[in-house]
């Protein structure tokens, strides 16, 4: 059985950092790209940052560009996405989630629907 958990999440205030982890279990993902999405209240799931099979160079939504990095360590089946100076408009739930098939080098070419495994979600408040 698949299992992706978020964890990190909690409250902080502008321009703090946050270091969200995602643990796989049931299966070996070194083979799939991995990627983090976050839902905010009344807005639609939106891309934030995904990492490629290989360990290659990361792609990231302009909105986050320059302040989170995404790591991941394939042989703790473990994914990381580091937020630095964090903004209000960063509050959102945070999921991680894993593609079915390695389609692609680069990990921006995957769309949502490639995503096949998801988590819970973590949420993430950004407020003073």
């Amino acid at each position: 059985q698949v299992q992706l958990v978020e964890s990190g999440g909690g409250l902080v205030q502008p321009g703090g950092s946050l270091r969200l982890s995602c643990a796989a279990s049931g299966f070996t993902w070194e083979y799939y790209a991995i990627g983090w999405f976050r839902q905010a209240p009344g807005k639609e799931r939106e891309g934030v940052s995904c990492i490629s099979t290989s360990d290659g160079p990361p792609n990231y939504a302009d909105s986050v560009k320059g302040r989170f990095t995404i790591s991941r360590d394939n042989a703790k089946n473990m994914v990381y996405l580091q937020m630095n100076s964090l903004k209000p408009e960063d509050t959102a739930v945070y999921y991680c989630a894993v593609t079915s098939a390695t389609l692609y080098y680069s990990c921006a070419d995957y769309v949502e629907d490639d995503y096949a495994y998801w988590g819970q979600g973590t949420q993430v408040t950004v407020s003073s």
